[in-house]
């Protein structure tokens, strides 16, 4: 996919994502592409990294983040990160994240996909699969048919997941490698085990659409895996 002259421009949500918007006159439909993965499996790094290789090109890009990337969202996601919210019940939990996705799909992902733009987003509903599915035990089945009611029915044209070992993950959090510790950090490490085999599982069920990457290597090495996957599957040139 080729680049187009572009003018820069910005366009933001919220202060605290990452957002590159370059104006365009080309309307054909924007690559989505999701980045999923264990705790401290370097999301955020890598699409900063692909964002700035994209816009680099010519290519307009918009890198988001769930949940969050709207006033709504960003709300949402304080409630469900919030060590302190202990009580909080896997079902109000699996709704509360579908409630952001929602928001996020409606005012942000499909407005950006639609002008052209080529959204890189940080979890989508896979992350909901993995977490509160495989994690908390809950109907994979339901999950899926919730999900697809939240993001009414839009689905990643590819998924980058970062595989990283539970343990190796969450050593990264603590020691201040990666995003602030939060709620499900502190869950016990069955829980996060859990969560890893069950994306695997997920990546097993869909190879068309999941690109499994070793993100325990160096993020200059993932970052250049991730491109040349996004290459030879010809979504850039």
């Amino acid at each position: 996919m080729g680049g187009n002259h572009t003018v820069a421009s910005a366009y933001s949500v919220d202060s605290r994502v990452v957002i590159l918007v370059p104006k365009t006159n080309h309307r054909s439909r924007g690559l989505f592409i999701t980045f999923e993965g264990p705790e401290g499996s370097g999301k955020s790094t890598q699409i900063q990294l692909l964002s700035r290789a994209l816009e680099a090109r010519g290519l307009c890009v918009l890198a988001t983040r769930e949940p969050g990337g709207t006033h709504i969202g960003e709300q949402i996601r304080a409630i469900v990160l919030d060590t302190a919210n202990t009580e909080m019940s896997p079902r109000a939990e699996t709704l509360l994240y579908n409630a952001a996705r929602a928001q996020i799909v409606d005012q942000v992902i499909m407005p950006a996909l639609e002008r052209g733009t080529h959204v890189l987003c940080d979890r989508y509903a896979d992350s909901t699969l993995a977490y509160q599915g495989f994690g908390h035990g809950q109907s994979v089945a339901q999950l899926r048919q919730l999900g697809d009611y939240a993001t009414n029915g839009l689905k990643p044209d590819i998924t980058i997941y970062l595989d990283i070992a539970p343990e190796v993950g969450l050593r990264r959090k603590q020691t201040g490698d990666s995003e602030g510790w939060n709620r499900f950090e502190q869950l016990e490490l069955a829980y996060h085990r859990a969560v890893h085999q069950g994306y695997l599982q997920l990546a097993q069920d869909e190879p068309e659409r999941w690109q499994v990457v070793d993100a325990e290597r160096d993020e200059s090495v993932i970052h250049q895996d991730i491109l040349a996957r996004i290459k030879s599957l010809g979504l850039i040139s």
